[in-house]
């Protein structure tokens, strides 16, 4: 019989039993996805468990033909070593004496071998799992620079890492979250870079996750390992599904979290700077990536502030001095401004929500309506100011022209804010909406980092490489605020001419002895 406390199940040494425990716990006669194959060699019954379409046919099959060439003479005795280590032609395999390890191993792709008189099974790591071929990521394209990006099978993307960093200290440790989806995670950093401490934490927020199951993969993960994140619309997690940018960061000190079924690499920590960076700016002369930095930053302030301070100057034309006059509506509209910019920001949100799930065949006709139909049919009707039509449109073009997802649709929020602050109390609702909102960003944490770092608290070092793009020979320090273990990231220039000076003394004081 086999005994099972609900830890562990010890795998007996009769087949029935084996498979009529597996049977309950899987299924295997419910399921047509889950296969018990019978086999016999060497006089032995055995059977393989396995899922269909995780396992490599061709490779089964040739292990299957390895063991009908074994004899019974030459596995009589010690019949499970010799076979694990002289008969099974494949590198990743294991042995496991737990059913349910066996279960949770079946279903994660591998293949079990059980083998009659024998209380251990043999695992097969031959799996393939569906895949999509690396492309490119939509989201962070880039004029020059490698076309390759993460896809959502997890081994594949350990492997684009890795193949970027080539460093014995790299560690990729694996764990699992959810009790019924069991969600391979993977932690990857470089184990004399990153802050130990840092690591650790990470490590306990994922134990800590007692969720059923992951279906939104990373989504859930960070949610689950950042409390207080349902509030805080500003992301403290950057995503990125290129490899040079994930590699890039490890570099810098930071820790990677990959989630199977995800594209998207989480990395940690992330401060608000983060997600204002593009890997477009390293791709180019250090001169072409400030100026595209900056083309930036301009773009992403007006998603926040352009569309708030002309509704204030609109309201309060007193505020524009003589030669700026121009700049208020000439026809304001039949609706008042501070709804017209709110009805235009859920017209602009429902038309990308509307071109996500728009055919790609039907992406220029729903441009063509917006524009047309929406656009200028409000204005000639006067539902909408023209002003009004022009500013959001170039908020919107701000937001697009931020790197981070995320961060874009949390400016949106704060514009909002912003104008209905301005709105309802003129100048000082946008005086103390931005203060507040800055107030709340400085106090923000990402893994105890802050967020504003290093603007708050102020670091002049690291805050000029953000404002300009530095050349790569003279970024030879790590983030301070990352406390790295190795906070150098380029050696010292040789001492050639202090090593020839103590020649030289070493020659004058014998020719000294020599007098």
């Amino acid at each position: 019989m086999i005994a099972d406390d609900g830890q562990k199940a010890k795998i007996s040494k009769k087949l029935d039993e084996n498979l009529k425990w597996l049977n309950e716990a899987l299924g295997i006669d419910k399921n047509f996805d889950i296969i018990s194959r019978q086999v016999h060699f060497a006089g032995k019954d055995a059977f393989l468990l396995f899922v269909d379409g995780f396992t490599k046919d061709n490779i089964m099959m040739y292990l299957l033909r390895s063991l009908t060439l074994v004899k019974r003479e030459d596995i009589v005795v010690n019949t499970l070593e010799k076979i694990f280590k002289t008969y099974i032609d494949y590198i990743e395999v294991d042995q496991t004496d737990d059913l349910h390890q066996v279960v949770d191993r079946v279903l994660a792709g591998q293949t079990a071998l059980f083998i009659e008189g024998e209380q251990k099974a043999i695992l097969i790591d031959a799996r393939e799992y569906p895949i999509r071929s690396p492309e490119e990521p939509d989201l962070e394209r880039v004029v020059r620079g490698s076309r390759d990006g993460f896809v959502e099978t997890l081994v594949y993307n350990t492997a684009l890492i890795r193949r970027r960093i080539r460093d014995p200290k790299l560690r990729m440790e694996l764990m699992e979250a959810g009790t019924r989806s069991k969600t391979d995670i993977c932690i990857a950093y470089l184990e004399d870079v990153a802050n130990p401490n840092l690591v650790q934490l990470i490590k306990e927020k994922i134990e800590a996750i007692r969720m059923d199951g992951l279906p939104m993969a990373e989504k859930s993960v960070e949610e689950l390992i950042m409390p207080g994140s349902f509030w805080n619309p500003f992301p403290k997690i950057r995503y990125t599904e290129r490899p040079d940018v994930a590699a890039a960061h490890l570099l810098e000190g930071h820790v990677l979290v990959l989630v199977d079924t995800s594209p998207s690499v989480m990395i940690l920590p992330a401060t608000f700077f983060h997600h204002v960076q593009h890997a477009e700016e390293y791709r180019q002369s250090p001169l072409v990536g400030a100026f595209l930095r900056w083309v930036r930053f301009f773009g992403i302030a007006a998603s926040v502030f352009l569309a708030p301070v002309w509704l204030l100057v609109a309201l309060e034309p007193r505020l524009l001095p003589e030669g700026l006059k121009f700049i208020g509506p000439d026809k304001p509209g039949q609706v008042g401004l501070m709804w017209q910019f709110f009805f235009a920001e859920l017209g602009i949100d429902l038309l990308r929500m509307a071109a996500v799930h728009t055919p790609s065949a039907l992406t220029t006709a729903l441009g063509l309506i917006a524009a047309i139909l929406i656009g200028e049919v409000a204005i000639d009707i006067g539902l909408f100011a023209p002003e009004v039509v022009l500013y959001m449109s170039i908020a919107a073009v701000g937001v697009f022209a931020t790197p981070s997802y995320e961060l874009g649709m949390a400016n949106t929020l704060v514009r909002i804010l912003l104008i209905f602050a301005v709105g309802l109390f003129r100048l000082p609702g946008l005086l103390v909406g931005f203060g507040l909102v800055f107030i709340f960003l400085a106090l923000s944490k990402s893994f105890g980092v802050p967020y504003l770092w290093p603007l708050i608290p102020f670091n002049w070092t690291a805050l000029k490489s953000i404002l300009v793009r530095s050349p790569v020979p003279i970024q030879n320090t790590r983030p301070s605020a990352l406390k790295p273990q190795d906070a150098s990231r380029q050696p010292l220039p040789a001492t050639k001419p202090l090593k020839r000076k103590s020649e030289n003394s070493e020659t004058n004081g014998s020719r000294r002895k020599d007098e």
